[in-house]
């Protein structure tokens, strides 16, 4: 009598996205094979990789056909979309977003870490007012 392991089933990118629609979530497919999910205005693109899952950006809110990054101003949360139109952050789509991003996570069978779990994280922090901090390295003054 041997005892085996099962071995563990690698979920495909179409079992992932049938167990996010199982999951209250909307897809819809966009240009360049994307994949849009979606829930509660809330929305991210996710992409097939060798049959991982990665997500092309972060989550964040639908404008127009859009989604808008969350960033943090120091004084206030606000939504930028691609375009550069920009929308003031509420607390209902803050709380709405950081139970996107949770419940994501679950039915994507992803761990959630610490940090995250305690509430949204902005994809982008611009408090410090520090010109073109996030492009890299800036402009020295001898250059």
């Amino acid at each position: 009598m041997f005892f085996r392991r099962q071995r563990l089933a690698t979920p495909t990118f179409a079992d992932r996205l049938e167990t996010l629609r199982q999951a209250g979530f909307a897809t819809a497919p966009q240009p360049g094979g994307a994949v849009r999910i979606s829930r509660d205005g809330c929305a991210i693109d996710l992409l097939e990789e060798s049959q991982h899952v990665r997500a092309s950006g972060r989550a964040g809110i639908v404008a127009g056909n859009q989604i808008g990054a969350l960033v943090d101003g120091g004084f206030q949360k606000f939504f930028r979309a691609p375009s550069g139109q920009q929308q003031p952050a509420l607390a209902d789509q803050l709380k709405a977003l950081h139970q996107f991003e949770e419940d994501l996570k679950e039915a994507l069978g992803q761990e959630s870490y610490y940090n995250d779990s305690l509430g949204t994280t902005s994809t982008y922090y611009l408090y410090d007012r520090v010109k073109d901090r996030d492009r890299g390295v800036p402009k020295r003054i001898w250059e």
